[in-house]
């Protein structure tokens, strides 16, 4: 028989806490959901809103259906009043299954939060249907402490405006996970009338970046981690949404048609041209990343006198090579991080980021997220103190077009009387210039991360080097707790001209549970994903663990066992 761990003991202690309560419920085992609206959980500031039953099939969103007959609890924690004089919470909801396998995972939302999604627990992989409600879990999902439509009227700055208060700010960034967390695995292990096994987090994008957070600031709250595509330094990746738009303004006078569709179709091309065959097939997929930044120049794309098709001009060759470059102040000094050359930089994913959001109502290109959403959040939540924008379009536009490299990047770092801790503080994981993670690693805890080539948002590269530091400060052992996975050619999530369909969720379970360390993880392609049906087909690929490369060494070039990590 194993020893119990610290994690088990608590486990243990909690049921025997609540078992003493005189909750007879729990003596028989899962209460009726209706009851469990009517339990005194004696947690601090917690307010039960509704518990309803749901059916296998019932429709939750206008996305997804139930996966699994359960129970939802919706409430409240964490109220307070802010410094702008608004009601703020941290609203949540928990979804209990019928069949419970026993364990629990947080879900960790994405972009500015202030939404309850359903607590379904999506595994991230590009199928929506694979939840982990529908593989017996208990899930919960907050609003991370504010609510995205309480200035429904401010235009694009709507969902920001709770960057004004402190606390509101606190909870985005890390203490509304803290608060609610331990409410959450009481509510659950009350309801079931026993323990739970193993608590995992996962999240993407912002979510990505909640999970790494919880890893140096709750290193023993969660036995599991999946960390999909992480806004790391997220104050400092907000800063590149301004680098880009300076730089892609000069080309016609609006970023929108500072690259049409067949201009970043010659980028993709001539990236292929290059490094489609580094990995041993040339299949319109570059497995091979660092040798692809070797070999690709792109000044070689540019229009040759009198040439007009098939080719960059000087201007659009500049704005890209000054984005790839990232972004610095007037001293050369880097505010954030470079980024590379991937053929997902063409997919519809990349250009809905940094380039156009697709028709308006009005018929004309909307402007893309990185103005819609990072210049408000940029704005209002990462600046200190908050600078105030209109939410027009023009508003929003001017502010990143006029953000000053030298003067205002450093407001991410800064602190007053008002506001105590900086967006660095309250979004970046503590010692995140110099990560070791020891005591996530001595508490047993297991990680996968995963982040893909073309990420128009978050650049993985800063994802690699964080990698690498930690490897060197754990002896070059960090595998031991912690795979790392590169998504060629696949942008901000599923998508792309990638194989974006695999399932790190269960490679992790099984990691925590049966102690099986993930190596290649198996990937397709989604059905639903134009961009890779249309490059890739019916294919199926290894992704490796970094810094290994999938190489074509077989027959069959549609199978995952014609590669191998090397």
């Amino acid at each position: 028989m194993k020893p119990l761990t610290a994690f088990h003991l608590g486990n243990l202690i909690v049921a025997a806490a609540i078992m003493g309560s005189g909750t007879t419920a729990m003596a028989a085992g899962k209460m009726a959901c209706v009851e469990l609206g009517r339990t005194a959980f004696d947690i601090p500031g917690l307010k039960i809103e509704s518990t309803k039953t749901v059916s296998l099939g019932d429709i939750i969103d206008k996305r997804d259906k139930s996966p699994i007959n359960h129970c939802v609890l919706r409430g409240q924690i964490g109220a307070h009043t802010g410094v702008d004089g608004k009601p703020y919470a941290i609203s949540f909801e928990v979804r209990l299954p019928d069949e419970w396998n026993g364990d629990f995972v947080h879900q960790f939302n994405g972009g500015s939060d202030g939404f309850v999604v359903p607590a379904l627990g999506q595994v991230m992989g590009g199928d929506r249907t694979q939840t982990a409600l529908g593989r017996g879990f208990a899930v919960v999902s907050s609003d991370s402490g504010h609510d995205a439509m309480a200035d429904k009227d401010a235009g694009l700055a709507t969902g920001t405006l709770f960057g004004l208060d402190p606390q509101a700010r606190r909870d985005y960034g890390y203490s509304a996970i803290e608060t609610l967390n331990p409410a959450a695995l009481k509510i659950v292990e009350t309801y079931y009338g026993k323990p739970v096994r193993f608590r995992y987090g996962i999240g993407s994008s912002n979510g990505g970046r909640h999970a790494l957070v919880e890893a140096s600031r709750m290193p023993g709250a969660f036995n599991g981690l999946l960390v999909g595509y992480p806004g790391y330094h997220l104050p400092k990746a907000a800063i590149q949404h301004a680098w880009d738009v300076q730089a892609m303004k000069p080309i016609t006078g609006d970023i929108r048609t500072a690259f049409t569709p067949a201009a970043m179709n010659v980028l993709k091309k001539g990236i292929l041209a290059s490094c489609d065959a580094l990995d041993g097939l040339k299949d319109g997929f570059v497995a091979d990343s660092v040798a692809c930044q070797q070999k690709f120049d792109i000044a070689k794309l540019e229009c040759k006198s009198g040439q007009a098709d098939d080719c960059l001009s000087a201007a659009q060759i500049k704005a890209l090579s000054t984005m790839e470059k990232g972004p610095h102040n007037s001293k050369g000094e880097q505010l954030y991080s470079s980024w590379i050359w991937d053929t997902g930089m063409a997919s519809s994913n990349w250009r809905a980021w940094k380039l156009d959001g697709g028709k308006a109502a009005d018929g004309t290109l909307a402007m893309p997220r990185i103005v819609a959403l990072g210049g408000p959040s940029l704005a209002y939540v990462f600046m200190t103190p908050p600078v105030k924008i209109g939410g027009s379009v023009d508003e929003v536009e001017n502010f990143l077009l006029h953000f000053n490299f030298d003067t205002d990047a450093p407001k991410i770092f800064d602190k007053t009387a008002d506001y105590p801790e900086s967006s660095y503080d309250f979004m970046v994981p503590p010692g995140a210039d110099n990560p070791d993670l020891s005591a996530f690693r001595d508490a047993g805890g297991k990680m996968i991360v995963f982040h893909g080539n073309s990420d128009p948002v978050f650049s993985v590269v800063d994802t690699i080097a964080w990698y690498k530091k930690l490897d060197a400060n754990n002896g070059g052992k960090a595998k031991n707790f912690a795979r790392f996975y590169e998504v060629p050619g696949m942008p901000h999530g599923a998508g792309g001209p990638s194989t974006d369909d695999f399932d790190m969720f269960a490679a992790l379970v099984d990691w925590v549970e049966k102690g099986q360390a993930p190596e290649a993880i198996v990937a397709g392609v989604t059905a639903g994903n134009k961009d890779g049906q249309e490059t890739l087909g019916d294919v199926k690929r290894k992704l490796c663990p970094y810094p290994q490369v999938a190489r074509y060494t077989g027959s069959d070039p549609k199978s995952a066992d014609s590669f191998t990590c090397q």
